[in-house]
């Protein structure tokens, strides 16, 4: 699959996207997850505009998985990836990754973070497998404790959540 970034048009194909790929928390016990709303579009747009909004497209040039990321304390945090079953287990999310670290590297970051349910098969094992390593609290930025404590207000420290790092 090709990546590229994402189109003002294709939007609403990404909450489809999430919609399909949160349906998987559903087995894993998480139904609140699954049936999580997507990001609204007008904050999708927020990361498309500046230019960190960029999606995997199928050889029709159809987006199957997309990822999302702002800069966070001389990190560029990965705030949302999701790839539709379909595409699954294809080395799309981890293509995925490495574009958005090649993106990183441009803009002068020295890492990639994200916050993740510790517990589930393809959130922090499937990372580690990556190169991210599990953040203790005390490493956490101030950043990455803004987005914890915002992460907390919407309830997903019902489950067990870390930050990870990966060094460019």
């Amino acid at each position: 699959m090709r990546i590229r970034p994402a189109t003002a048009a294709e939007l609403p194909v990404l909450q489809d996207i999430e919609r399909a790929a949160g349906a998987s928390f559903r087995d894993v016990g998480m139904p609140e997850i699954a049936d999580d709303d997507p990001p609204a579009p007008d904050v999708l747009e927020r990361y498309r505009a500046a230019g960190r909004c960029w999606v995997a497209v199928d050889e029709g040039d159809h987006p199957a998985a997309y990822l999302v990321a702002e800069p966070v304390d001389g990190a560029l945090h990965i705030e949302q990836v999701s790839v539709h079953p379909r595409a699954a287990r294809r080395g799309v999310g981890r293509d995925l990754f490495a574009y958005a670290a090649d993106r990183a590297r441009e803009k002068g970051l020295t890492a990639l973070t994200l916050t993740t349910f510790t517990e589930v098969p393809w959130n922090a094992p499937y990372y580690a497998r990556l190169g991210f390593r599990t953040l203790a609290e005390a490493d956490l930025t101030p950043g990455l404790h803004g987005i914890r404590a915002a992460e907390a207000g919407h309830g997903l420290d019902r489950w067990p959540r870390v930050c990870m790092r990966a060094p460019l």
